[in-house]
Parts: structure tokens; C-alpha cells; sequence
């Protein structure tokens, strides 16, 4: 009679199913695939290596969103001139979600929602300086309607940080014998009309297409023997002497 070695006669399907290992040399469908072609998924079928999903695309709204957190930053502080005008071009032309999580990387995190705001006076309408100077700067609000009027001095209003009041911001700009510089982000769509009013030419064609419902600034200038103009970039600072 032949002799037996215990279960080698015995299929490896019913050893299985007797909660018993296979015999030494043998080797199971699942663990000759896993040897041949990686890890088998619980269908049979081996994953695709390295298949990340295509970046998310980012809609205006989104770049709209990151737009007001940079500016925020900016008016507390926590970003200079250059920065806040390089995150801001950059946010406009960006076309992934990760091109914009890399400008927030470094600032906090949306501050909770704020409760009522107390009741407040409603901004000034108009400023004047006769020989003087006029200057508005970071977080300050402005109306729908604003005059400035500037006699033999100089006027600087930066609208970078600015509160807007609505949708669309009229400016009634007057400069006699002065030189009045209007500083818009560059998230705005500029409107200028009137005599003796400029834009900076660096801001001719800025490369990004502005949303249907951004903010419009429309600006009527009035400029005897001065200027009025407009730019989004603050002039360079000149070198200091050692």
C-alpha cells in the first residue's frame, strides 16, 4: 500500500475551507498574482500606480475669496506693499485650488463670523486741503460718492485696504496746481474720465480677465496745470544713501 503524507492528497481549496494552511512549496492564485503584478484589490484587480485625480480647477468666486483674505492681511499688517501685490496678481491668475492654498499657506485661518457691528457714523464724504496734503491710507471706509479737492498740495488715497460701501465707487477728483495719486487693487475695474486724469502704463494690460461683479471704481478727475492719477502699484522707494 502506498503511504500518505498526511493531507498532501487532499485539494488546497478544501484545506482552505478546514481553516488549514497550504502545503510548503505550494502557492495560491491570490499570492502568485501579488508576486507577478503588486497587490490585488479585493475585485481581482490590480490599482493603477501613482493615479492621483487631475488638480481642481478654481472658479472666479474662489479667487475672489482669496483676493479679500490677502487684502486683509494686508491691512493688519501682516503683509508689505510688494507681497500683498504679488499674492494679489497671483491669486487673480491662478487655476487650481493648490496654486491658491500656497498663498494662504502663511497667513491664519478665516476668522469666525463677527457678531453686529455696532451702530457707527457713516464715512466722510469729501476731503479739501488748501497748500496742504491730503492722505488716506489702510483700513478705512469709503462711500459710494467721494470728493477730494487739493489746492497747490498733494493728495494720496490708497484703496488697496479701502472698505468699498457698494458695487460701484464714484470718485470727483480736483487738482489745481497738485499732483493727486488714486491707488486701486488691482481685483477692481477702473473707469476714468474727465481732464488732465492718467493710468499708470504698467497697468495697461495686467494679464488676468476680472469677474462680471467686481468692483468698479469710476473716477471723474479734474486737473489744472497737475495730475490726476491712477495705478495699482505704490512708486518704488528710492535706494538710501550710505
Amino acid at each position: 500500500m502506498a503511504a500518505t503524507d498526511g493531507d498532501a492528497g487532499v485539494p488546497e481549496e478544501q484545506r482552505a475551507s478546514a481553516g488549514q494552511a497550504p502545503a510548503a512549496g505550494e502557492t495560491g492564485a491570490g499570492e502568485l498574482a501579488a508576486a507577478e503584478g503588486g497587490a490585488v484589490t479585493a475585485g481581482g484587480e490590480s490599482p493603477a500606480a501613482g493615479s492621483s485625480g487631475p488638480a481642481t480647477r478654481a472658479s472666479d468666486r474662489e479667487r475672489d475669496v482669496v483676493v479679500q483674505r490677502v487684502q486683509d492681511a494686508f491691512a493688519e499688517g501682516r503683509l508689505d506693499d510688494a507681497e500683498f501685490d504679488e499674492r494679489t496678481r497671483a491669486a487673480l491668475t491662478a487655476r487650481t485650488h493648490a496654486e491658491l492654498d500656497v498663498l494662504l499657506a502663511d497667513l491664519p485661518a478665516t476668522p469666525s463670523a463677527p457678531g453686529p457691528a455696532p451702530a457707527v457714523p457713516g464715512p466722510g464724504r469729501y476731503s479739501i486741503a488748501l497748500k496742504s496734503s491730503v492722505r488716506r491710507a489702510g483700513r478705512w471706509r469709503v462711500p459710494e460718492r467721494y470728493t477730494t479737492v487739493v489746492y497747490k498740495g498733494g493728495g494720496w488715497l490708497d484703496l488697496r485696504a479701502a472698505e468699498l460701501s457698494g458695487p460701484v465707487t464714484t470718485f470727483l477728483a480736483v487738482a489745481y496746481k497738485s499732483q493727486l495719486t488714486i491707488l486701486v487693487p488691482p481685483n477692481v475695474r477702473v473707469e476714468m474720465t474727465g481732464l488732465g486724469v492718467s493710468q499708470d502704463t504698467q497697468d495697461e494690460d495686467p494679464g488676468y480677465r476680472l469677474p462680471a461683479d467686481a468692483p468698479v471704481i469710476h473716477i471723474r478727475g479734474i486737473a489744472y496745470k497737475g495730475t490726476v492719477e491712477v495705478a495699482t502699484r505704490p512708486p518704488e522707494r528710492a535706494a538710501l544713501r550710505r
